[in-house]
């Protein structure tokens, strides 16, 4: 799976490794479409004035995930 996060009007793909996931702990088996909300809720923060979900790190803003 791929986080789409784009800065600066590029878009970027970002592999979602065990650093991302290393604090979080899935108690069941979950799909890839409902990993992406669960990271989306942890990693961003939404922006009303923007209508846009930011990322908490500041590397962009969050428009999705890619399932592999």
């Amino acid at each position: 799976m791929d986080l789409i996060i784009q800065n600066d009007e590029l878009y970027q793909l970002v592999p979602v490794t065990k650093q991302i996931m290393e604090h979080m702990s899935l108690l069941v088996k979950v799909n890839c479409f409902d990993l992406c909300e669960i990271l989306r809720v942890k990693l961003t923060t939404y922006a009303d004035s923007l209508n846009l979900h930011v990322m908490n790190d500041g590397s962009g803003n969050f428009y999705g995930c890619i399932c592999k």
